[in-house]
């Protein structure tokens, strides 16, 4: 008898690296145990107080989070083996900007009601 997928609601925001890290070993635990799962999206604005011009990503992180220049290098460093290792690959530049997503993540969900390979490619998309 089939078992029925396990609804797992994902509350992510696409410019959030770790989302897409979790999504994929979420992927990846569902196909080792072949446990089914139904993804349902949901959209997170990550920050919300972000000035509309958007912010350099590493004096963003260091300010958000209190870290050192090589702390942020050691979770980039971290970061980019471990999307390797799920199958994608994080670009960081020092340009980087983060930004707000409100608007875009509002705009998704409306257009595409949360579809998974929409949500998905806009994570791929801005790694």
């Amino acid at each position: 008898m089939a078992q029925d997928p396990i609804r797992v609601d994902i509350v992510s925001d696409v410019v959030c690296p770790w989302c897409i890290v979790g999504y994929r070993q979420l992927i990846l635990a569902s196909e080792a145990t072949g446990v089914a799962i139904e993804t349902f999206w949901h959209p997170f604005e990550l920050n919300p107080d972000m000035r509309p011009e958007g912010q350099n990503v590493r004096e963003h992180i260091i300010e958000k989070y209190g870290t050192t220049p090589e702390q942020s290098e050691v979770s980039r460093r971290q970061m980019t083996t471990l999307g390797t290792e799920l199958g994608f690959d994080f670009r960081f530049a020092e340009s980087m900007r983060m930004h707000n997503t409100f608007n875009a993540l509002g705009h998704v969900a409306k257009r595409f009601m949360c579809r998974e390979h929409v949500i998905v490619s806009r994570h791929y998309g801005y790694i």
